[in-house]
């Protein structure tokens, strides 16, 4: 079925996005009721709302270059202010709370197998693509549907089933810090200090209005910052192509090296974070750097909710949903457990299990949007660290499953 804006309407469609990311971002500083679902979770329902009235398409060469290009230029914007001396200690506790919660995804990779494998053709091939994905992210499920030779069909099914999945579950992971159970049985210490902080000010205003308030922002500032931003993703991107194909060989150490230094999304984390602890004055200096590459990362939420097509996923395979959600179901439950166990922040527990299902850009954005300023970084590095972990995971799942 057609759309009412088609695919290659480019100017169109980019306004879609622009106004949908906008829109959210005034909701959610203008209404209690808007800021506590958070912009991020508006801009993504949407444009899913959109595609499913089959007003946008579900893919167009617009959200590619989302993904392709708007997405590595807000992740450095957002690092201008890192210090790489707080990097350790910020980001040691959520890699051991991330490499937890991967446990959780692990396992329900397992159940799902067995709780599905009579009722979903060649299971053990599609298996790996969602573990793989809900460790790192979509490189990992495009990595592991050619590893294992999936059919485009399923894979188009399937990718729907976890773009709507997602969109839902960073819902849900907004929400718990608000729920009566959780602040009874987890330390929110980030939460405490946004409200410690903002005791005294204005409380007609949001959490977003308060954290996003006016700033003197020049123009030197804004063509520093796009600049910086332009060379860190360039170089990064660069170097990364020429290390993949330097590391290219089907030995272990290469696979390693080519696909964990080949990362272009951990070459633009690490330059980033050497020149702002390199040049802390200069780089803290530069005023709006946050500002652009948030509004950049609400630009990729509203992408998220557009493939997220429900009839097409009941059409072709509502069982590859309910595959979905075991899994994540699972790395929910085993994180909670795990991060209660082992005495973490709810918060904490929140942005590992995002960089587990979402990625390292989600992990960020919702750290963004909730105002956990000091959670940014960690989820970065440990989403992008995914990346890595994802594609050994989901071969370690396949090999077993085979």
């Amino acid at each position: 079925m057609g759309t009412l804006i088609s695919a290659d309407d480019t100017w169109v469609l980019w306004t879609v996005l622009a106004l949908s990311a906008a829109l959210s971002i005034y909701l959610e500083q203008k209404y209690k009721w808007a800021s506590k679902i958070t912009g991020c979770i508006l801009a993504t329902l949407f444009t899913l709302i959109l595609a499913n009235l089959n007003i946008i398409p579900t893919d167009a060469p617009v959200y590619d270059a989302v993904w392709g290009y708007v997405v590595p230029l807000a992740v450095p914007l957002l690092l201008f202010n890192a210090n790489v001396k707080k990097i350790w200690k910020e980001s040691g506790r959520i890699l051991v709370i991330y490499l937890l919660s991967s446990v959780g995804t692990l396992l329900g990779g397992f159940f799902a197998f067995f709780a599905l494998k009579n009722a979903i053709p060649k299971l053990n091939d599609i298996i790996p693509m969602f573990v793989g994905t809900y460790t790192g992210g979509s490189v990992n499920f495009i990595a592991m549907s050619q590893q294992y030779e999936v059919p485009g069909k399923t894979v188009s099914a399937a990718l729907v089933a976890d773009n709507l999945l997602m969109a839902i579950y960073v819902f849900v992971l907004i929400s718990l810090p608000a729920m009566a159970i959780i602040k009874k049985l987890y330390k929110q210490p980030y939460e405490d200090a946004l409200r410690a902080n903002t005791a005294n000010q204005d409380q007609n205003k949001t959490m977003a209005a308060k954290y996003w308030g006016a700033k003197e922002i020049s123009l030197k500032d804004i063509a520093f910052a796009v600049a910086i931003a332009f060379t860190i993703v360039t170089v990064s991107t660069k170097l990364a192509g020429l290390i993949s194909s330097a590391f290219s060989g089907g030995d272990v150490f290469s696979k390693f090296i080519g696909g964990f230094f080949g990362n272009k999304y951990l070459l633009i984390t690490t330059f980033t974070m050497l020149i702002a602890s390199f040049f802390p004055k200069q780089m803290s200096s530069v005023k709006g750097a946050q500002e652009i590459g948030t509004f950049l990362i609400y630009l990729f939420f509203a992408v998220i909710g557009a493939p997220a097509s429900i009839p097409m996923i009941i059409r072709e395979s509502p069982l590859l949903l309910v595959l979905a959600l075991i899994v994540v179901a699972t790395n929910m439950i085993v994180s909670l457990v795990l991060g209660k166990i082992f005495k973490f922040s709810i918060e904490e527990i929140i942005i590992a299990s995002n960089a587990n299902v979402g990625g390292p850009t989600t992990a960020a954005a919702m750290a963004v949007s909730k105002g956990w300023t000091e959670l940014i970084i960690p989820g970065l590095l440990t989403g992008t660290l995914g990346y890595v972990i994802g594609n050994y995971l989901g071969i370690f799942v396949g090999m077993l499953l085979h």
